[in-house]
């Protein structure tokens, strides 16, 4: 007889399951068991180059980023946050970043990054942020980054990554460096 009601009524079994999968109690993993998004990551180190620092190799990359773009037939603004994000692409040697500036549209500089040297270990990044609201930069914003490293490295990889929402809507999009300059 069971199992002629399960054919007769298989959506009030279903239910039945529903509501005691839903109702079994949820047990809670200690929060010191939980993985941490900050495990082995750590910040560069801060560095000073002294007079006996020799310079095996450097460069100067220049990186476009957009504050906003403009949609609707340049009607509207949209609004975008940026990354820089600056990637030691070395298997076992570190680089030296020596300045990241960023400078607005007209060429004027709006922030000076560092006020040290850091140093990147091998395979290590660091980023740079600017929030959604600083439209500051404007369409022909960008980042001036140096660096220089003791010993011969792998070039690094600094590209801009600019991102934005607005109700529905969202954009993102990545703006790679440029070298404009390169040490010995």
């Amino acid at each position: 007889m069971r199992h002629h009601l399960l054919k007769l009524y298989p959506h009030i079994y279903l239910v039945v399951v529903v509501i005691l999968l839903t109702s079994c109690k949820l047990t809670e993993i200690p929060s010191k068991s939980l993985p941490h998004t900050n495990r082995g990551i750590s910040s560069p180190k801060t560095v000073t180059l002294d007079q006996n620092f020799q310079i095996a190799m450097g460069q100067t990359i220049y990186v476009p980023v957009y504050s906003h773009i403009y949609h609707h037939n340049q009607q509207g603004i949209f609004n975008l946050a940026a990354t820089l994000s600056i990637r030691n692409t070395d298997l076992a040697k570190p680089l030296i970043i020596t300045s990241v500036r960023y400078y607005d549209s007209d060429g004027k500089l709006v922030k000076q990054y560092l006020k040290n040297p850091i140093q990147l270990d091998a395979l290590a990044s660091t980023d740079f942020f600017i929030n959604k609201n600083d439209t500051s930069g404007g369409l022909g914003a960008n980042f001036i980054v140096e660096w220089v490293a003791a010993t011969k490295v792998s070039e690094p990889i600094v590209e801009a990554i600019m991102i934005g929402t607005d109700s529905q809507q969202g954009i993102s999009f990545t703006s790679p460096g440029k070298v404009i300059k390169n040490q010995n």
